[in-house]
This record gives C-alpha cells, sequence and structure tokens, in this order.
C-alpha cells in the first residue's frame, strides 16, 4: 500500500470513529472499567448517579494542558458536586513520580487506562466523553473544554436530580 493510500484509510478510520461516536450520543454509554493511578478500578454502573468525564490528554499537548487546567479550576470553584473528571493519560512511559505529583495538586482524577468498546482517542487530542448521571453518553469529541464550554454542557447535567432521588420522587 502507498504511503498516500495508508494515510487516506488512517484519516477514514478517524472520522468513521468520530462519527461513530456521533451517531452514539443521546443514548446509553458503553460500559467501561477505569483504572486509576492509584489501581482503583470503576465501571459505569459504579458511577451511576453522577456526571463523568473520560479525558484522553498527553503532555506534549498544548491544548490539552489548557483543558487540565480549566477541569481543576472548574473543580475547585464547584466543590461537592457529583461530578467526577477522569484524565487518562495516553503516554505509557510516563514515569509514575510525574503522574502521582499531578494528581496531589489535581481536583480531578488521573487514569491510568480505560477498558471499554470504542473509548480512545477519537481523531486527536485532547477527546473527551461526557456521560449523565442516567448512563447517558452526552458528548463524544476530540477538542479542548476551556471553562466556559466545560460549564455550559455539565451544568444542565449536575442540575438534573440523581437517579435514586427520582425514583424516591416518583414514590411520593
Amino acid at each position: 500500500m502507498s504511503r498516500i493510500g495508508a494515510l487516506t484509510g488512517a484519516i477514514a478510520g478517524l472520522f468513521l470513529a468520530s462519527h461513530t461516536w456521533a451517531a452514539e450520543v443521546g443514548k446509553p454509554a458503553h460500559d467501561f472499567k477505569i483504572v486509576t493511578l492509584d489501581g482503583k478500578k470503576l465501571t459505569l454502573a459504579d458511577l451511576k448517579g453522577r456526571v463523568v468525564v473520560l479525558n484522553y490528554w498527553a503532555t506534549w499537548c498544548g491544548p490539552c494542558k489548557g483543558e487540565l487546567l480549566a477541569f481543576d479550576n472548574y473543580l475547585r470553584h464547584h466543590p461537592g458536586t457529583d461530578l467526577k473528571i477522569y484524565a487518562v493519560e495516553t503516554e505509557d512511559a510516563l514515569p509514575k513520580s510525574f503522574l502521582q505529583k499531578m494528581q496531589a495538586s489535581a481536583a480531578f482524577t488521573v487514569a491510568t487506562h480505560v477498558n471499554g468498546r470504542g473509548y480512545g482517542v477519537l481523531g486527536g487530542l485532547p477527546t473527551s466523553f461526557v456521560i449523565d448521571r442516567e448512563g447517558f453518553l452526552r458528548h463524544a469529541k476530540a477538542g479542548a473544554f476551556n471553562e466556559q464550554s466545560l460549564a455550559t454542557l455539565v451544568d444542565p447535567l449536575l442540575k438534573e436530580p440523581a437517579p435514586a432521588a427520582r425514583e424516591i420522587d416518583a414514590a411520593k
């Protein structure tokens, strides 16, 4: 295969991956298992009732650095929310000491990997998936959030009642 053919195939693959996820927005999110830096394993079911952001980033990615700062600032200005942000590192060679230092100063959680159908980088970094309290996918795109765009997306999701609260209200 020629270089041009390989490049065209790679670009088409990225487009299809992005297009597939765009079609999934508004539907139940695929299950996943996330492993945090400290070895804790969580699934989508473990996080039900919370708004979840899975964010793929790299140290060499300028927009990723700005986005991680936006995540940190948002969480610090909204303490006690049901928002859980997992920053999934994409560089297997990063020293654990670097990640531990990052985790010690960050309001979000550093993750080493996510296992689940289709989760990963969608055409570029950063890539984020946002899942609402009910477990529905609300965002799946490459591109950086800033504090305003993050708030525009997650604030309404955080205002929705948690599933258990909704069930209690319905029983009254």
